[in-house]
C-alpha cells in the first residue's frame, strides 16, 4: 500500500470514527470508488490502534480519574466524574453487549453485511434515529448522575455498531440522548465507552494476524505506523472539535449528512451494478 493511501485512510478513519457518520461506510466507499485493493487485516489493526490512541490520549486525565475512583482512590479534579465514582464499572458492564455481539456476528459483519445496500440502509435509518433522539431527549443530565440502567442501554446500543454503516458514536450518542443526557455528556460517555470495544477488536484482529500470517508483514510496517499516526492525530483533533461543537449546536447537520450519503451509496451501487 502506498504511504499516501495510508495517510488518506488514516485521516478518514480519525474523522469518521468519532463523528456520528460511520467509519466503516467511508473506509469502504473511498477505496471502492478509487479502485484501491483491500487494505488487509494489518492495516485494519492500524486504524483501530490509531483511534484507540486518540481516545486514550485525549481523555487521559479522565481515564486516570475514572480508574482511580473505580478502585476507591480520591484522584482528579473533574467534578462530574467525582460525583460518579463507579463510572469505571459502568463502562465495563456497558461493554459486555458489544463483546457478545462481536463474538456472535463478526463473520457476518465482515462479509455479507458489507453490502452497499446494508450500509446505505443503516446510514439512513441511524440518521433518522439521531434526529428522533435530538427531539425526544430532554438533555438534562451529565455524567455525574448517569445510572447503571442508562449505561447498559447505551452499551446495548453500541452492540448494533458491528453492523456496517451504523456508527459507534452515532448510535451511542443517540442512546445517551434518549436517556436524557446532554449532548456533550452523551458524546463523552460514547468516546470513553468506545475505548474497550476498540481495544478488544484490535486485540482480536492482532491475534488472528499472528495466528494466520505470523504478524505484520515487513512491507506493511511503515504503512502500519503511518496509519496509526494519521488516525490518532486526526482523531484527537476531531474529538476536540466535536465536543466543542455539541456545546453550541445540535446534531442536525449529521442527520442530513447521513441521509444524503446513504442515498448516494444506493445510487452508486445501482449504477455500478447495472454497468451504467
Amino acid at each position: 500500500m502506498p504511504i499516501l493511501h495510508a495517510i488518506l485512510l488514516g485521516i478518514i478513519q480519525g474523522i469518521t470514527e468519532f463523528l456520528p457518520i460511520s467509519s466503516t461506510a467511508h473506509l469502504w466507499l473511498v477505496p471502492w470508488l478509487l479502485g484501491w485493493p483491500d487494505q488487509g487485516l494489518a492495516f485494519d489493526i492500524a486504524m483501530h490502534v490509531g483511534t484507540l490512541a486518540a481516545v486514550i490520549l485525549y481523555f487521559f486525565r479522565d481515564w486516570l480519574q475514572v480508574i482511580a475512583q473505580g478502585f476507591g482512590f480520591d484522584y482528579g479534579g473533574d467534578p462530574g466524574l467525582k460525583q460518579n465514582p463507579k463510572l469505571l464499572w459502568l463502562l465495563a458492564a456497558a461493554t459486555i453487549p458489544v463483546g457478545v455481539a462481536g463474538y456472535l456476528f463478526k463473520k457476518q459483519a465482515e462479509t455479507t453485511w458489507r453490502s452497499p445496500y446494508v450500509i446505505a440502509a443503516t446510514m439512513i435509518s441511524v440518521g433518522l434515529v439521531l434526529w428522533w433522539a435530538e427531539r425526544a431527549g430532554r438533555k438534562q443530565k451529565d455524567l455525574a448522575v448517569l445510572m447503571p440502567a442508562d449505561a447498559m442501554k447505551i452499551g446495548a446500543a453500541q452492540a448494533l455498531a458491528i453492523v456496517p454503516g451504523v456508527s459507534r458514536s452515532g448510535i451511542t450518542i443517540s442512546a445517551g440522548l434518549f436517556q436524557n443526557l446532554n449532548r456533550p455528556a452523551a458524546a463523552r460517555f460514547s468516546f470513553l465507552l468506545s475505548a474497550p470495544a476498540i481495544a478488544g477488536a484490535a486485540g482480536k484482529d492482532l491475534w488472528d494476524l499472528m495466528k494466520h500470517q505470523g504478524g505484520i508483514p515487513p512491507e506493511m510496517r511503515m504503512v502500519f505506523l503511518v496509519g496509526i499516526v494519521a488516525s490518532a492525530v486526526t482523531g484527537c483533533l476531531v474529538i476536540h472539535f466535536f465536543l466543542n461543537f455539541l456545546r453550541r449546536r445540535s446534531l442536525a447537520f449529521f442527520v442530513y449528512y447521513r441521509v444524503v450519503f446513504g442515498i448516494i451509496i444506493i445510487a452508486l451501487a445501482t449504477i455500478f451494478r447495472t454497468g451504467g
